[in-house]
């Protein structure tokens, strides 16, 4: 595609997604749709120069207005993914004299809120739960997130995986929390892969996978995936329940658990049983009432946790949004409770960073619920053999009563994790 279509296309995505309408996800997948003309390359930039921009959107407006012509033009000029020659090639003489400017500002002359690009509701969270490391995690925000991959060990064992796509010409090296993982550098095709296409493994995050790992569920027993969505953590337990027991994978859409049959297909697994529920006081829950193994509440947030891949949130969630889903979260986390059976284990989870959205969750729940024990994940997870557990926990006396996973320590979405037992 010639530079000045190139970038015009990339105005026209970064203008759309700057509307805030709809995920930016969906808006790019839907822009690819109507232009199928689009190639790999094109639509690489086209879609890294939209997420830049919502990663740097605070100093894109700082820089934009010493521009000339629409607005998102000259913030898709700022975040244009690709090398800079291709991009001059496509500027007249102002633009260019204007980008010269622009980059030519220093970073330590930049106010903060322009060097961090975080709204200021979630800024002071984050710098209480931090300190200096707040920094470190804005760096890693910005570089976007790397690609892993869990192997499905019901079918395959994760040395012939990566010796697989090593064939391939896919480095692969093995996560180093979880037995289950591979990380990738880059961003290849795999859904042609042979060993994708076997279901021998599936792309999730490591620590999405560590999360599985918490409910450590049992052959033969009986399991509950209370918010399923599209089935990743499901798939990820029914093979360390090794098919066996059953497994149901409860959520509120139908439609994302229709996007999960295929994944289901390909993974071999025959314990799992998808259920679309009205709301968390389904009668279909009521019927599991004590009956339950093992429950994951991997409960709906604001997702503060994934803005390496998903920059858009931070400006589509506000502090009214976190009160909401923190009522939302304990009336979820209070009826999924009610199906476990004593002895069983509940693990309530959640990919947000906030702790109004975690640990203040699960403290309200263990105080009105005494006959739910805490189990502190730091033993929970060096008794299933995961390397440096305690460098993985925060909390209670010994700092290891939840998992917490950040970016920029652990190389991972930000996740939480808190687990009980009941007696």
């Amino acid at each position: 595609m010639h530079p000045k279509a190139l970038l015009d296309a990339c105005s026209e995505l970064v203008r759309l997604v700057l509307k805030f309408d709809h995920p930016a996800d969906a808006i790019v997948s839907r822009f690819f749709r109507d232009n199928r003309g689009l190639g790999p390359r094109e639509r690489a930039t086209l879609a890294e120069t939209a997420y830049t921009v919502l990663r740097k959107k605070l100093l894109f407006d700082h820089l934009a207005p010493s521009g000339s012509g629409p607005k998102e033009r000259r913030m898709a000029i700022l975040g244009f993914y690709g090398p800079g020659d291709f991009l001059r090639s496509a500027l007249t003489d102002q633009e260019k004299n204007w980008l010269d400017q622009c980059e030519a500002v220093k970073p330590e002359d930049l106010m903060e809120r322009h060097r961090h690009n975080l709204p200021e509701w979630l800024v002071q969270p984050l710098k209480d739960q931090l300190g200096e490391e707040f920094w470190p995690l804005v760096e890693h925000l910005n570089l976007g997130a790397g690609l892993d991959l869990r192997v499905n060990t019901f079918k395959a064992k994760r040395a012939d995986v990566q010796k697989e796509l090593q064939q391939a010409g896919i480095k692969a090296v093995p996560t180093p929390y979880s037995p289950w993982g591979l990380r990738i550098a880059g961003k290849p095709a795999l859904n042609k892969n042979e060993a994708f296409v076997r279901g021998d493994f599936e792309v999730q995050d490591e620590g999405s996978q560590l999360l599985a790992m918490l409910l450590d569920a049992k052959r033969g027993e009986m399991v509950v995936d209370f918010c399923a969505g599209a089935g990743g953590k499901t798939l990820a337990i029914g093979a360390s329940m090794r098919s066996t027991g059953r497994l149901y994978a409860f959520d509120t859409s139908a439609h994302r658990l229709d996007s999960f049959k295929p994944r289901m297909a390909r993974s071999g697994l025959s314990n799992v049983h998808p259920a679309a529920i009205a709301h968390e006081r389904d009668d279909r829950v009521k019927r599991l009432s004590g009956k339950i193994d093992r429950v994951l509440v991997d409960a709906p947030c604001t997702g503060m946790g994934t803005l390496r891949r998903n920059p858009d949130l931070k400006w589509r969630q506000n502090v009214q949004a976190v009160e909401e889903m923190a009522v939302k979260q304990a009336a979820i986390l209070q009826s999924a409770a009610r199906m476990v059976k004593s002895g069983g284990r509940l693990v309530y989870a959640t990919c947000s960073v906030l702790p109004q959205e975690n640990e203040a969750i699960a403290e309200a729940f263990a105080a009105a619920n005494p006959d739910f024990v805490p189990l502190p994940a730091g033993e929970v997870l060096a008794g299933i053999k995961v390397e440096n557990a305690p460098s993985l926990c925060v909390g209670g006396a010994d700092g290891q009563l939840y998992l917490r996973l950040w970016p920029h320590r652990h190389a991972t979405d930000g996740f939480f994790a808190a687990i009980w037992q009941k007696k």
